[in-house]
């Protein structure tokens, strides 16, 4: 049996909960629903969105803003951001725009979060 001790996201409160894990997983000092489902994520299969920055060629702007589109398992964010750092995209760059598609294989795409006009 091993207890886990920590703070959850799900919502403002910032709750401390510990997760015992053990035949099956028990989360206590959650006062919402929402803790319960963040401790157990968090202990099974635990995901980020990566947020970072991409190159940009010809652009106002050298870089934009970039985010995963969906929440990628945490032991990939490494090779994401391997990917991410090797890529550069042309001006224009609109908000929403695909930069990477399938990034490191997540089957999860890499989105711009700004607008980059060409110069």
């Amino acid at each position: 049996m091993e207890n886990i001790e920590m703070i959850c996201i799900g919502c403002p409160m910032g709750c401390n909960l510990t997760v015992t894990v053990a035949e099956d997983i028990k989360v206590s000092g959650n006062t919402c629903p929402n803790g319960e489902k963040y401790a157990r994520n968090e202990v099974t299969n635990p995901v980020r969105v990566v947020t970072s920055s991409i190159e940009v060629i010809d652009g106002e702007l050298n870089r934009v803003s970039c985010k995963s589109k969906e929440a990628i398992n945490k032991h990939k964010i490494f090779e994401v951001m391997e990917v991410i750092k090797k890529t550069a995209v042309k001006a224009p760059v609109k908000i929403g725009d695909v930069l990477i598609e399938n990034v490191a294989g997540t089957g999860v795409g890499i989105v711009s979060t700004k607008n980059v006009n060409k110069i």
